[in-house]
């Protein structure tokens, strides 16, 4: 907690005199520190450095701007142990997926450095007779950012990252449970970009809310469908930019590939299924059924709780997982092994598990699970594996699963989502961009596109002549 309290007065803050929340490790349930929760004075102090320090920041010409992005991405690799201890610490995730993501997290920082420096622009010239035309691409100005517990680095990066290469200053809210890695990134960033470039800002739901409803110029946030609802209330007419969660599809055929069952159960336990674009619902053709039902039961019993995944990250995620799964319809509802480390019994493992004969209208099936868990569906026709595949509200994610090309390509096409697999799931890479439509919400992250999520254009017209009297 001294790192918490050196990065709160970084940003011009006292120790915070409200009520810490109470920090839990997901492996064994206990009590593990606490962290304060910022209120009214802290918001409004952090979000007034911001806006102090951005007239510096968005000064700076890309080359500038970039070699310090440069910077704070090496710092992130030099200090990897301690980003992914820290990751550890309120995730309980397995050191192998820390390390992946604190490794992607430095990368999309460098990804962003090139970036901003290769943007191109919209037409500019002679457009109208008599005039020179051209568009500036501005950053937004104070940007406020909302991550969730289930990637708190990395949600992080996919949000900073491209907002700072656009030129905007940045206040991050972590998650109440997770804001360990994030305190470590503002300390780094301090040291890289400037004083209050990237500031975080700890505390609990109501934080949120304080920075939602502040002088910030726009809100990116990343949750629930509910919170995104109400984050979008409060930023009235402010840009927002909404990643709302998944209930992905996987459709797969009978002619899929051999390791497919292997994968998707990978896919579905990493993170313990707390990834929004993670499948969810296997469907599949009626006659493939019984095959589909053995072969996944077998594949998601070889993904050990405690061996291949970690816990699920607090007691309220625990708790709807459970409600779920109890009131699930399901005929067959088989779980694998969960199997700890020692001293680690009373933390919030849930084991891999698949749900089969059950209706379409399921609360495992229309509810986004976010547990590792895979529900199997079975489909008269192609037509009817793509009406069950678009039959929930969220659209980010999918995946189509078959070696005949052709189809694949035709079906990924008619799946309403915002990114669709070919025989894999969850392969990203800072290159591609990642966006929801419905009810997974609006806006890109990565790629050379979320830059211009956090920038707006100005066009600029000039007259080159004088008129004639």
């Amino acid at each position: 907690m001294a790192a918490l309290v050196r990065t709160l007065n970084l940003i011009g803050m006292e120790a915070c005199t409200v009520m810490n929340t109470p920090l839990v490790d997901p492996r064994t349930g206990r009590i593990r520190g606490t962290v304060p929760n910022a209120r009214e004075n802290e918001v409004r102090s952090a979000v007034a450095a911001a806006r102090a320090a951005l007239p510096g920041w968005r000064g700076l010409v890309p080359k500038d701007r970039s070699r310090r992005l440069e910077r704070l991405a090496a710092l992130i690799e030099e200090h990897a142990a301690e980003y992914g201890a820290r990751e550890r610490a309120g995730t309980g995730k397995p050191e192998a997926e820390t390390a992946g993501e604190v490794e992607q997290v430095a990368d999309l920082f460098r990804f962003y450095a090139s970036a901003v420096r290769a943007q191109s622009a919209p037409a500019a010239g002679r457009l109208v007779a008599g005039h020179e035309s051209w568009v500036r691409w501005e950053p937004i100005g104070v940007v406020g950012v909302v991550v969730p517990w289930n990637y708190p680095l990395m949600m992080a990066a996919w949000r900073c990252a491209p907002a700072l290469a656009a030129g905007n200053t940045v206040v991050a809210k972590p998650a109440e449970t997770t804001p360990d890695s994030l305190t470590l990134l503002a300390e780094h960033a301090a040291d890289a970009l400037g004083a209050a470039v990237l500031q975080t800002l700890p505390g609990d739901r109501e934080t949120g809310r304080l920075l939602v409803e502040s002088d910030v110029d726009m809100v990116a946030f990343t949750g629930s469908g509910r919170a995104g609802s109400d984050v979008a209330a409060r930023a009235g007419a402010r840009r927002i930019s909404l990643e709302l969660g998944g209930n992905a599809p996987a459709i797969v055929l009978p002619d899929a590939p051999a390791d497919t069952w292997a994968e998707l159960a990978r896919a579905s336990t990493y993170n313990a299924g707390q990834s929004c674009a993670a499948p969810a619902r296997v469907i599949t053709l009626r006659d493939n059924y019984e095959t589909a039902v053995e072969e996944l039961t077998a594949a998601m019993a070889e993904r050990l709780a405690g061996r291949d995944f970690g816990p699920l990250n607090n007691p309220d995620q625990a708790t709807r997982y459970d409600r779920l799964v109890t009131s699930s319809a399901a005929k067959r509802n088989t779980a694998a092994q969960i199997a700890p480390s020692p001293g680690e019994e009373s933390g919030f493992w849930r084991p891999a598990r698949v749900l089969a004969d059950l209706p379409d209208d399921d609360p495992a099936v229309v509810e986004e699970v976010f547990g590792p868990l895979l529900t199997v569906q079975s489909a008269d026709d192609l037509d009817s594996a793509i009406a069950l595949a678009n039959g929930v509200p969220q659209a980010l994610a999918a995946s189509v699963w078959t070696q005949d090309l052709s189809t694949g390509l035709d079906l990924a096409d008619r799946i309403d989502a915002g990114e669709v697999w070919l025989n894999c799931h969850l392969v990203q890479t800072a290159e591609l961009p990642h966006g929801g439509r419905g009810a997974s919400g609006h806006g890109t992250d990565m790629s050379t596109l979320a830059l211009q999520e956090y920038q707006r254009p100005k066009t600029v017209t000039a007259r080159l002549t004088a008129r004639s009297v």
